[in-house]
């Protein structure tokens, strides 16, 4: 699936939706992106993303051990697994940026790491089928 941009809304503590934010253009990566808003309490924006497909039982633990969270955390982004969801998924928070241009920036960054560190995962995962099943 492509995409074309992702918008940002603003939520409340209670995650309820406060206003539109912004639109960004997108490229690769993005199709991973389940969630994507700015919470004013903590003054981060969170991506979430999954592995945008139902995994087996033996790649769900494959795929959180051999996804690199280093790769972000060395952007200077924090990143965390997130436990209570069907297939992997994880989340990214950074700090949201005023400048247009610089979020657009930072979005592509981060889009572009999860579709590199997703396809490495899956393709160490497979190489590693037997240890994992």
């Amino acid at each position: 699936m492509e995409f074309a941009a992702l918008v940002l809304m603003e939520v409340d503590k209670d995650n309820k939706f406060i206003s539109e934010m912004g639109s960004y253009e997108v490229g690769e990566g993005a199709e991973y992106v389940t969630k994507f808003y700015y919470n004013a309490d903590e003054d981060k924006v969170s991506v979430y993303f999954d592995t945008k497909k139902d995994v087996e039982e033996w790649e769900f633990t494959a795929v959180y051990d051999l996804f690199d969270l280093e790769a972000f955390e060395e952007k200077g982004y924090e990143i965390e697994e997130v436990d209570d969801e069907y297939n992997p998924t994880w989340v990214v928070k950074f700090n949201y940026e005023e400048e247009h241009s610089d979020m657009v920036e930072k979005l592509n960054e981060v889009c572009d790491l999860i579709k590199t560190e997703m396809e490495k995962a899956f393709e160490e995962a497979e190489n590693k089928k037997e240890e994992y099943q």
